[in-house]
């Protein structure tokens, strides 16, 4: 086992086909040891015998795929500067590629003993930790081609690779809850019918379960708790083979290349699953604590934190700036994936002590030639201090709208004074992305996400019900801006019921005709609850787990989803590639791209607008007044539509626009009676006979808390 020099990059463990290079970081370390175990657990010790420029390296011939192993870094030890090298820590590679192991919570992978945390806690920990596994590159992806949906066409169904198949009554019993079931033709197929173009997976980095979580009997079900970048969750592969879960990932991706759906990965660089300055000793606390973290300046034993997990990433660091952007450019370019979704990011802006949207990650992403040209989606908050950042991200950026998700829940709940905003966040919020130069498909626009209520939850419960999660009902936010029609819970009165069904409707037909990109909860087509539970990311159970069982009794739900998101895919006024101008589209003509209307038919105000009861509104889309060319540079037109938007408690007269908006007008969508009708006036969706007609100057009846979608069908006059 004598070891050839090696090279100090790349970083982590990379098999040749003939051995192994082994590279770890580390400033200040004096000695690392590599540490191999073979299937006994029997552990060998190499020294890495080469150092440049902080990188320990060697080569190891012979050493190939399935090894296991992990490091030893022999350093100083004084938590008061900072300083946490151990080397009776096992420590897991951060470069590792896929992890192996169950963590057991003793005392042996702490770095200080039980109620003594400023003593060094010699307690071999080898035995009870994790460790990297060095796996084959190869890989045949045939001939797999990255879908490179544009944005403005892009509809995301987000999603938890085990809750999503782990009931589904199609997907083989070993297969549910995998990498594999996900891929299965019985889930690609249901995708495919509902129209999304794109799922977003919760984290499927290795993560770990919260040591409190399995004291109380729970796990980590949602899964932001990394501890290896590099590494797909070993617990969403089918077999328990070391290194198995890179080629089933692998495989998942390509199936869903195939069908034409793109891969994005929620990440979560912003802190890792070793906790605060109690917590475990696992990877990069051992090996370089001050490179990795954020330490507070006055005593560095302990961890700034703006993630509420205990610690947070240091991207002032080169090397950890280097950590992120090699992980990235890895599961790109060796896993295929199409883009990411950045948990917590203005986290990765904070270089100092503020939120600074120029920070070096930002500006290392931008220059980069190939994560930047993927799909970059953050959530541009944090629990920090100036954390809120919504509509501040660089112009490469699209962003999850808060703002948006909050504005469409009030206004169809019937809170006051939210017209404006809310006209705001239909049309694409252009006063948060224009000024930068940024599209209305910055916005990533939601109602509801695996991070609060669902959306039966949130017309069916005032109050969050979290007793199952053992905290009191403390945890999860307390504003969920829901509305329960009347009765919390379940009921069986018929009206509450069909009320519920109805604002269900009204939130998905406002998103998906909503200008920005779409998102999608799992499950919320067809009716998922947690039953008031608006925090399941310790519910890794039938609570969490998407019900398929409901399809039986929500399947008119599903169809009118997947009809209002073919009406978006066929009609570009919904997708808009630029934000509406609000003037006329062509000199001399008096029509504009965007006009919006009282329930009069009416031109609105400025007192109509800042009316502090106002809930009803009708907005015009023009169209022939696309800006936008297709990829043949030929102008881009469209049929017109009059969105009839009524979040009152009774029915409401809309008075259809003049004859110069158009002379005649058909019902395309009805959420009141769940209908969608096609081109001809047939129906698409729903029992009713062909749609409505109506003619300029008409009156159109509204039903209460309801959408109506006219499609003009008669030229302006």
């Amino acid at each position: 086992m004598q070891p050839w020099p090696g090279s100090p990059y790349p970083l982590g463990a990379t098999y040749d086909g003939a051995g192994t290079n082994f590279a770890l970081y580390s400033e200040v370390a004096e000695r690392v040891d590599l540490c191999l175990y073979d299937s006994s657990g029997e552990e060998k010790r190499v020294r890495l015998p080469e150092v440049d420029g902080f990188v320990w390296h060697g080569y190891l011939p012979a050493v190939g795929p399935g090894q296991q192993y992990g490091f030893r870094v022999h350093g100083p030890w004084d938590p008061q500067y900072g300083q946490r090298c151990n080397p009776h820590k096992l420590l897991l590679d951060p470069y590792a590629k896929a992890v192996a192991g169950t963590l057991r919570w003793d005392e042996s992978v702490f770095g200080y003993p039980f109620g003594r945390p400023d003593e060094r806690n010699d307690a071999d920990s080898a035995a009870s930790t994790i460790r990297g596994v060095v796996i084959n590159p190869y890989f045949d992806w045939g001939t797999d081609r990255a879908p490179r949906i544009p944005y403005n066409e892009t509809v995301i169904y987000e999603a938890h690779v085990r809750g999503l198949t782990k009931l589904h009554p199609a997907v083989p019993a070993e297969l549910r809850g995998t990498y594999s079931g996900l891929a299965h033709p019985a889930m690609i197929d249901y995708l495919l019918d509902l129209g999304v173009t794109a799922v977003e997976l919760m984290p499927v980095h290795q993560f770990l379960d919260d040591h409190g979580l399995t004291e109380r009997g729970l796990s980590n079900y949602w899964g932001y708790n990394t501890i290896a970048y590099l590494a797909p969750h070993d617990g969403y592969a089918t077999s328990d083979l070391p290194g198995s879960q890179v080629p089933e990932f692998k495989a998942m991706v390509r199936s869903l290349h195939e069908a034409g759906i793109e891969v994005i990965l929620d990440v979560v660089y912003n802190h890792t699953a070793e906790g605060n300055h109690l917590g475990p000793t696992l990877s990069m606390r051992g090996i370089d604590n001050e490179s990795y973290y954020r330490l507070v300046d006055d005593d560095r034993r302990f961890y700034l934190d703006y993630t509420g997990t205990g610690n947070s990433l240091n991207v002032r660091s080169p090397h950890t700036l280097q950590l992120i952007m090699d992980s990235l450019r890895y599961w790109v370019t060796d896993m295929h994936v199409d883009g990411f979704r950045f948990d917590l990011a203005a986290t990765l802006a904070r270089e100092f002590y503020d939120v600074d949207r120029l920070a070096t990650f930002f500006d290392l992403v931008q220059q980069d030639p190939v994560i930047s040209q993927v799909k970059l989606i953050a959530e541009p908050w944090d629990v920090g201090p100036g954390g809120y950042q919504v509509g501040n991200f660089p112009p490469l950026w699209t962003e999850w709208n808060g703002k948006y998700r909050d504005t469409v829940r009030d206004f169809w709940r019937g809170e006051p004074a939210t017209l404006g905003e809310f006209a705001s966040r239909i049309t694409g919020s252009s006063d948060l992305y224009q000024d930068d130069g940024r599209r209305p498909y910055a916005s990533i626009n939601f109602v509801t996400a695996h991070d609060g209520f669902t959306l039966t939850d949130l017309v069916s419960y005032n109050q969050k019900h979290n007793e199952a999660n053992g905290e009191g009902n403390r945890d999860g936010a307390d504003d969920n801006r829901s509305w329960n029609c009347g009765t919390e819970g379940p009921t069986d009165d018929e009206k509450i019921r069909d009320l519920r069904a109805r604002q269900r409707r009204n939130l998905l037909a406002t998103l998906l005709l909503s200008q920005g990109v779409p998102m999608i909860l799992h499950g919320d087509e067809f009716g998922r609850t947690q039953h008031g539970n608006n925090n399941g990311y310790c519910q890794d159970n039938e609570l969490s787990w998407v019900d398929w069982s409901l399809l039986a009794e929500h399947g008119e739900l599903v169809d009118f989803t997947g009809a209002v998101i073919a009406l978006r895919h066929n009609h570009p006024v919904f997708r808009r590639r630029r934000f509406f101008a609000g003037r006329p589209i062509r000199r001399g003509e008096e029509l504009r791209d965007i006009a919006w209307f009282t329930p009069g038919g009416e031109e609105m105000t400025e007192r109509d607008w800042e009316s502090g009861f106002g809930r009803c509104i009708a907005v015009f889309l023009n169209g022939e007044g696309i800006p936008d060319l297709d990829p043949r540079g030929v102008r881009v037109t469209d049929d017109s539509f009059l969105l009839c938007f009524n979040a009152h408690d009774g029915a409401i007269d809309i008075k259809v626009p003049d004859p110069s908006y158009g002379t005649g007008w058909t019902v395309a969508i009805d959420t009141d009676s769940g209908e969608v009708f096609d081109e001809s006036g047939g129906p698409l969706v729903g029992v009713g006979g062909p749609a409505r007609t109506v003619t300029a100057d008409a009156t159109v009846t509204v039903a209460a808390r309801s959408l109506l979608v006219l499609r003009r069908t008669g030229d302006p006059a």
